[in-house]
């Protein structure tokens, strides 16, 4: 974890949740309530929140403190902020890392991007905290850590936007969000093999998350210069440095492109699905017209329906085979 880095998570059973909250009760931290939360303490610039889940939180300016003197030593018996790259080898290779933005916003595209990382670049973001962006809550610190990225040198990117039509029509064309997505990444990966020659040493992987049942969804999709790379597909693959810089550059590509989406009607569409969702699109498509509406939305999602009158189509019930 980088020193700069304000914010840390991980899973506790409950005998480790009661022990850290015995220490933290002999340290004088302060207890206060929080919802779902088994407790949640803070002092000085260090909040502490453990949830029922197993969740533990801590966040703010002395994260780096608690974890490395408190946490690791005292509760877990481990020591792992600050030797991550000694305890995993791995994390020094130069590899592409992958990710998409905007899968689960109603308004706006889709944006998947690629970074190259190596042990230089590793170096480098050690104390940049570079991490998941759904970890990131600020768009101003999501647009200065993508311009740290870009800026990095021996860094190689390629970020590639599907804006709204192209979106519904590849939709239309394939029939599955998981195929679209595996196109997109399947593009960037071949961008990225397209600059091999400005990466010193070449990429041994690329790291992408495990968004389809079926691995062989983006394998198949991948083309010539792709398929001479190994493919990794993991479940929160947005652990690995190289793919949460490709998170950050997506979402920072497609929280840009949803503010100038709404400029020419004058409105500033809302990001993800919710109510608020629902309203502004109902009231789009009042003054605006359904045929707009595929130029600034997905509208496979449920949300188009409700927003013109339809009938949402019926639910698949999913059963494990």
């Amino acid at each position: 974890m980088p020193k700069s880095l304000t914010i840390y998570t991980r899973k506790l059973d409950v005998d480790l949740g009661r022990k850290l909250f015995r220490l933290l009760k002999e340290r004088n931290w302060e207890f206060y309530e929080v919802a779902y939360a088994r407790f949640a303490a803070k002092k000085e610039k260090t909040n502490v929140v453990y949830y029922e889940s197993g969740k533990l939180v801590a966040q703010g300016k002395g994260t780096q403190e608690f974890v490395e003197f408190l946490l690791e030593p005292e509760v877990l018996g481990e020591a792992g902020v600050g030797y991550e790259t000694v305890l995993n080898p791995d994390l020094l290779l130069p590899r592409l890392g992958v990710d998409e933005s905007g899968k689960g916003d109603f308004f706006g595209p889709l944006t998947i991007a690629g970074v190259y990382v190596n042990e230089s670049i590793v170096n480098q973001w050690r104390d940049a905290g570079i991490q998941d962006s759904k970890n990131i809550s600020s768009d101003k610190r999501m647009a200065d850590l993508a311009e740290v990225i870009r800026k990095t040198p021996g860094c190689v990117y390629s970020v590639v936007p599907i804006g709204n039509e192209a979106y519904n029509r590849l939709y239309t064309k394939m029939r599955s969000v998981n195929t679209v997505l595996a196109w997109g990444h399947a593009r960037v990966i071949e961008n990225l093999m397209e600059q091999r020659a400005k990466m010193n040493p070449a990429p041994v992987r690329a790291i992408s998350d495990q968004f389809a049942k079926d691995k062989n969804t983006v394998a198949k999709a991948l083309m010539s210069l792709g398929k001479e790379i190994e493919l990794v597909q993991r479940h929160k693959a947005e652990e690995d440095l190289a793919v949460a810089a490709a998170s950050i550059l997506a979402r920072d590509e497609f929280v840009s492109r949803l503010r100038k989406l709404g400029q020419p009607y004058g409105i500033e569409f809302p990001k993800g699905a919710s109510a608020k969702v629902d309203q502004v699109a109902k009231e789009f498509v009042k003054t605006r017209g359904a045929d707009e509406l595929e130029k600034v939305a997905k509208v496979h999602f449920r949300t188009a329906y409700r927003a013109q009158g339809l009938p949402e189509p019926p639910k698949t019930e999913w059963r494990k085979k």
